[in-house]
């Protein structure tokens, strides 16, 4: 099969972009997320503006422990399934065709969970900022992006071992 970009064009099929699977987050934190499936399908079509994830959401999993970004605004719209938005309002059952925003700089934590028998599937999408902050609303954890990757730390700025 053909790599995405791999002769300069500007397309691509997602299934041709490898999956992360699971999380980066320290444990225990990244156990409820273990059957997320992320595409970097912007990363893969060379995108430096803004991201995109096509992400697959196994019967379960959550798309992130609750969260809120300082600089980067989110966007996600519903392929295939249905999930459950929280956020500091409470629970919102979204299916295929709705959408949800968050606007950068807003502490209204968010995430998705799957409480469907079946795999839900979203776009994700985000902007890029050189340096952000994700403050998670119901754990002990800060995610820092420095230097291109995150670094998770207590709220008091310990880091995680």
């Amino acid at each position: 099969m053909e790599k995405p970009n791999e002769k300069g064009q500007c397309w691509l099929d997602p299934v041709s972009v490898t999956p992360r699977v699971g999380s980066i987050y320290p444990a225990p934190f990244g156990a409820p997320l273990a059957g997320r499936e992320k595409r970097a399908l912007g990363d893969a079509l060379k995108l430096t503006q803004f991201g995109v994830n096509l992400v697959t959401l196994a019967p379960g999993s959550w798309s992130f422990q609750r969260h809120w970004h300082a600089k980067e605004d989110e966007f996600i719209y519903v392929l295939q399934g249905e999930v459950t938005l929280v956020t500091n309002a409470g629970q919102k059952t979204l299916t295929a065709g709705m959408a949800a925003g968050f606007p950068a700089g807003k502490a209204d934590g968010h995430h998705l969970i799957n409480q469907s028998d079946k795999p839900a599937l979203y776009l994700e999408v985000g902007t890029r900022a050189v340096s952000e902050e994700a403050h998670c609303s119901d754990i002990d954890m800060i995610a820092r992006k420095e230097g291109g990757r995150f670094v998770f730390t207590h709220k008091n700025g310990d880091p995680y071992p």
